[in-house]
């Protein structure tokens, strides 16, 4: 045996246990997460978001909303604006929005085979990054802590210093470290909280959120086969376009998920 496989057998054997069974924990909610991703399409639902803007002393200065409607069009999601600022879109607006919607159902009705399947793998190469998690992070295994009535997992997350990602998306890994929170019973990623460490970018480079940012995310069970975002905030000084700074605090929220179906279109589902 050479060297490095001398040096590799000696680190794993020294490796704490909690630490392995962390990353077995990780590994197998991320199996779970790659299988929401794949029922997520099958659902409809309404995504609010809220943006505010702080002075230095945390003070707001500036409010904007937006609800949009998640819903299957063509066979694939699509996002129409529905309200802003907590109000109906005026009948102008929303007369721009069908006339939006109806053109691009025309064109997706008229797209190839060829182009719909580069779609699809364009939408799952979005999320291949997330692969590379278990490469990316020492995870410590905490202890356990209720959430919402049930037993979770309280995980750990340290970027590793000598991390190599294989992917673009997957730099930003190397650039948070947090803590999760994985559901005993399903393996589920029931919240997870991230600590920004170096800048990073978001929305095409244009939002990019400084050092000290928090990030925290949340999942709900639905419909009893699936769990779906519930919840994302972030907080953090920022830059628009990397030209204007702000303090900015950003939620979103997941609501009124539904089952789409061909034959009844759309049916109402529980959350839990």
């Amino acid at each position: 045996m050479n060297v490095t496989g001398t040096l590799t057998l000696l680190s794993l054997a020294a490796w704490p246990v909690c630490a392995q069974s962390a990353l077995d924990i990780i590994k197998r909610s991320m199996d779970r997460d790659f299988d929401n991703f794949s029922h997520q399409r099958n659902y409809t639902y309404q995504e609010h978001e809220q943006d505010l803007q702080l002075d230095a002393k945390g003070s707001v200065t500036k409010t904007e909303s937006e609800t949009n409607e998640i819903m299957i069009l063509g066979g694939r999601p699509y996002q129409k604006l529905i309200a802003r600022d907590g109000k109906p879109l005026s009948e102008n607006d929303a007369r721009k929005e069908a006339e939006k919607m109806d053109r691009e159902l025309a064109k997706r009705e008229h797209m190839s085979d060829s182009e719909r399947a580069q779609l699809e793998k364009k939408r799952a190469e979005n999320r291949k990054f997330l692969r590379e998690l278990p490469e990316a992070f020492d995870f410590k295994l905490l202890g356990e802590e209720d959430v919402s009535g049930e037993p979770a997992w309280v995980i750990e997350a340290d970027p590793k210093p000598d991390f190599r990602p294989r992917t673009m998306q997957a730099k930003m890994l190397a650039k948070v470290r947090g803590k999760v929170w994985v559901d005993k019973g399903e393996y589920q990623w029931v919240k997870a909280d991230a600590e920004v460490l170096d800048p990073i970018s978001v929305g095409l480079a244009l939002f990019r959120i400084s050092p000290g940012g928090q990030i925290h995310f949340e999942q709900t069970r639905v419909n009893d086969e699936v769990w779906l975002p519930a919840h994302v905030q972030i907080r953090a000084d920022a830059r628009l376009a990397y030209v204007k700074k702000m303090r900015t605090e950003i939620d979103i929220t997941y609501r009124d998920y539904k089952k789409f179906q061909t034959e009844s279109k759309v049916i109402a589902v529980d959350q839990k």
